[in-house]
């Protein structure tokens, strides 16, 4: 029942701010277990002016899935990924769903600035009007996903290729003997936080530019590739 689901959880009906109402911010939040957290986090991020993806993992079980959905058929601003990834940790399919979401952000009809990314076990410090005021102060027009060059022992992440596996409810990412190529384009690889906050122009650059794809497919055989794939790209977009 939608009413109740709003009424019980107080979520925001209404801009709390004309700065706000006007600076639309998107998430993307990937989640496969604890409900009660998720619904936390969301009540605690809700905005009706932002936009929202949720991404839940296949292997999660139906009945997580079905209630997330029960949630998410309440609001016109949050929806699932069209495309759901079988999420391994440390593997290709953690970043494949971050991407999934960029797809369907791109293409709503809320015009959105910027996009964060989020976990189910996250949980916020600053109020919608701090993150917006944040950005506007010292990230106008930037992205923040920060990083360094990848340091020596971080090396074997994407020198050597890694493989994900499932089975018997397990998954996890395994080396492999083959020795990767070097990055496309003689790239210089940074290494940073899987976490971000992106402009709308760079996550449609991208989705776009050839150089980004070519990195996105070079990095699918890679450890923990989205502490690498962001950073590398901002660099790349300057």
């Amino acid at each position: 029942n939608c009413s109740a689901v709003l009424k019980t959880l107080h979520f925001i009906t209404r801009p709390l701010s004309d700065e706000e109402g006007n600076f639309s911010l998107a998430y993307i939040i990937t989640i496969h277990k604890e409900l009660e957290m998720f619904v936390k986090l969301l009540r605690a991020i809700y905005m009706p002016q932002n936009i929202y993806c949720i991404h839940v993992d296949e292997k999660s079980p139906k009945a997580y899935k079905a209630a997330v959905q029960n949630i998410v058929n309440c609001f016109e601003n949050i929806f699932i990924s069209s495309k759901r990834e079988n999420i391994v940790y440390a593997g290709f399919s953690r970043l494949q769903a971050d991407i999934n979401c960029m797809r369907d952000l791109v293409h709503s009809k809320i015009q959105w600035n910027y996009v964060i990314n989020l976990c189910g076990q996250d949980y916020p410090i600053k109020t919608n009007k701090d993150i917006i005021q944040y950005i506007k102060s010292k990230w106008n027009g930037k992205n923040m996903t920060p990083g360094v060059v990848q340091p020596l022992h971080m090396k074997h992440r994407t020198q050597i290729s890694y493989r994900e596996y499932r089975h018997s409810g397990m998954s996890y990412v395994s080396p492999t003997k083959n020795i990767k190529a070097k990055p496309p384009y003689n790239l210089t690889i940074y290494f940073g936080s899987a976490y971000y906050i992106l402009t709308k122009e760079f996550v449609e650059f991208t989705l776009t530019d050839a150089r980004a794809k070519d990195l996105l497919e070079w990095s699918r055989d890679t450890y923990s590739p989205d502490e690498h794939y962001w950073v590398t790209l901002n660099r790349l977009n300057g």
